[in-house]
């Protein structure tokens, strides 16, 4: 009932009254107009994606007419259009007169990154960012047959244009945020994480200059990354068998103080996913996929990073990865959570 949510989310925020009271108050002047986002409305952004929407845009880059989105094929050029369009639509900023930006994968193939970014504030720049990611390509057709990746990762590459049209809502209703945002759906994961390397290198090599300050983008600048790979399913669920779960690894990764930001998060907005910090329990297993996607090459260079995913399932890499297979339901609910928690550390 609409009365009995209100009453939890007041008592939600009576509880977690203390925690965010310090948080605000610990925060530099700068920057408490963007924890006041605790407070705010925020029915603009979890308006601009909806469960039809979002398995309408799935359903699109699994579709043949996208080829199962190899790098270099004309599937894959299809899928960075597309993305490219949503960028431009939102009011996305590129970097130079492109949002696409050459993939080199080796034996010939070119891919193209596509990359855009909400600013911060356009009256006085940052100088920090944010970089959210997910790979768009998938292994294409192979023996005649397509492979759609509804779920890899076309699901990680709709949570990421969600996550940018529901920034941007924010910015066109005035909000602003301490770091700039930058959304990379990125090519090439399939080949050694060509298209992140591609995309470290930009930084590392000074070839990424803001659109806003006209400042190059060093790594020294890059306060975290968020990387979205497979986390449209409920196919793999925790060891309690709910399917709204979400599975958040490299939080450790994260300063003290905002590790529990995720969870505070998850109860003040009343959104209740089931919460996993480690790869279905396995130590092991944690260590191993915290570095299998476009987050490792941050890793590498010593920037927090995490990686969101629903885990593998027994439909992934083959012909079966179908939108069927996504849960467009708890898929916005994951989207919206994440949204807020990046609000908060931006």
């Amino acid at each position: 009932m609409p009365g009995q949510t209100k009453s939890r989310k007041k008592l939600h925020f009576f509880l977690l009254l203390p925690t965010v009271l310090v948080m605000f108050l610990t925060v530099p002047a700068g920057r408490a107009a963007a924890q006041s986002a605790w407070t705010t409305n925020d029915d603009a952004a979890h308006n601009v994606i909806w469960e039809e929407k979002l398995l309408r845009d799935i359903t699109f880059l699994a579709d043949s007419l996208c080829e199962g989105r190899a790098t270099g094929s004309r599937g894959g050029n299809e899928a960075a259009f597309w993305i490219i369009r949503k960028f431009r639509d939102m009011g996305l900023l590129s970097f130079g007169n492109s949002y696409a930006k050459h993939v080199f994968a080796g034996g010939g193939i070119v891919g193209h990154n596509v990359v855009g970014m909400i600013p911060g504030s356009l009256k006085t720049p940052r100088r920090s960012y944010i970089v959210v990611g997910a790979h768009y390509d998938h292994l294409g057709i192979l023996r005649g047959r397509l492979y759609p990746g509804a779920d890899s990762n076309a699901s990680g590459t709709v949570a990421m244009t969600g996550l940018a049209e529901m920034f941007a809502a924010m910015k066109t209703l005035g909000r602003t945020y301490g770091s700039n945002i930058i959304f990379v759906a990125f090519d090439a994961n399939g080949m050694n994480l060509a298209g992140s390397q591609a995309f470290w290198r930009d930084i590392e090599e000074g070839r990424l200059t803001d659109p806003v300050s006209g400042e190059t983008v060093t790594p020294d600048k890059i306060s975290l990354m968020v990387s979205l790979d497979q986390i449209g399913s409920t196919l793999s669920p925790l060891d309690s068998g709910r399917e709204d779960y979400l599975i958040m690894l490299g939080n450790d990764s994260l300063p003290k103080e905002k590790r529990s930001l995720i969870s505070l998060c998850n109860r003040f907005y009343d959104i209740s996913l089931e919460l996993s910090h480690t790869y279905y329990g396995s130590d092991d297993f944690t260590r191993v996929f915290y570095r299998l996607s476009d987050q490792r090459v941050f890793i590498d260079n010593g920037i927090p990073a995490v990686l969101f995913t629903s885990g593998i399932t027994m439909r992934t890499n083959r012909t079966t990865d179908t939108p069927d297979t996504v849960s467009p339901e708890v898929l916005r609910k994951r989207i919206i959570l994440i949204f807020h928690w990046i609000e908060k550390m931006a």
